[in-house]
């Protein structure tokens, strides 16, 4: 049996009772060959029987659902820069392209063609090894799977709420909507469609993604295909290229779906250094015994006290 707060955890499913467990499966989402086209949101949705969230731009990007949430599992983000990404080569050079941006109405330029490139990413839920929704779930209704996802069960769920700032991610939310909408403040996330791998299925997401930028399959081959991918991008040049939710030493044990980026997670909208927030529960159940059994000690020493 592992530590269950905290640290590396070589098999969730064992620990969770599963026996024999099956092997654990994940995700690797490849952020380098993402094409920003929603097809993952799209199949989730039509899967899992999801609502939308809105057809509404945002203002700000081409991205119209914003983040993770109850009814959005999957999301994909549309960062801007006014950059090239490393080792990259447009191909437009001697072509024609047509005016430059900055250049005025009467010919005259004010400045060099600026250079941009999109980050996309298909963000989900991490899965985590470690998982703090599921630790703080008063009903059960989280459970661990025997492949090792973590799963909300709708009927169980009574809609208390405690699994949405548990999470370090901020993934996991209660849904929103009308009188219509499925499962109503019900805490709501991607399962890894759990139905579909029960059957031997691809989970949809990946199924649909055009480019194999979503990957799916057994976690620990997904890893060693990650770090492959990873230096063979740092062969090309692109420096900046860096894994996340891989490592079993991080905060969370390391995460069920892990990601190449090709910046810094916090512009993905991902923390730098996920931590479990039930990990310092023992620390504080043992502040607060030595806490109250001082205040015993106090009052009794009070008492005896007066008494004399």
């Amino acid at each position: 049996m592992g530590n269950q707060l905290y640290g590396p955890e070589p098999n969730v499913a064992a620990d969770a009772g599963w026996q024999p467990p099956e092997p654990r499966m994940g995700f690797f989402t490849d952020t380098s060959v993402c094409i920003g086209c929603k097809a993952c949101e799209v199949a989730c949705k039509e899967w899992n029987g999801v609502p939308d969230d809105g057809f509404n731009l945002l203002g700000w990007s081409y991205d119209n659902t914003g983040a993770l949430g109850a009814s959005t599992w999957r999301h994909v983000a549309f960062i801007e820069q006014p950059r090239r990404l490393s080792g990259q080569e447009s191909g437009l050079s001697g072509l024609p392209t047509g005016p430059s941006a900055s250049e005025d109405d009467d010919g005259a330029t004010s400045g060099d063609r600026t250079e941009v490139r999109w980050l996309m990413e298909s963000d989900v839920c991490k899965h985590c090894t470690h998982a703090a929704c599921l630790d703080v779930c008063p009903t059960g209704s989280l459970f661990r799977t025997e492949f090792g996802t973590v799963v909300v069960q709708d009927d169980i769920c009574n809609g208390c709420g405690y699994c949405v700032p548990a999470c370090p991610f901020g993934v996991i939310d209660r849904r929103r909507g009308g009188p219509d909408t499925k499962n109503v403040g019900l805490a709501q996330k991607c399962t890894l469609c759990y139905d579909r791998l029960g059957q031997g299925m691809t989970p949809a997401c990946a199924q649909a993604c055009p480019t194999e930028s979503i990957q799916f399959g057994d976690l620990d081959e997904l890893r060693a295909r990650a770090q492959a991918r990873l230096s063979a991008l740092h062969d090309r040049g692109v420096a900046e290229a860096r894994l996340y939710g891989h490592d079993p030493r991080d905060g969370i044990g390391g995460a069920g779906a892990t990601f190449l980026l090709l910046d810094e997670p916090e512009v993905y909208g991902l923390p730098p250094d996920p931590v479990v927030t039930t990990r310092d529960l023992p620390a504080m159940w043992k502040k607060a015994g030595l806490a109250a059994l001082s205040f015993a000690a106090a009052a009794v020493a009070a008492f005896v006290g007066r008494s004399l």
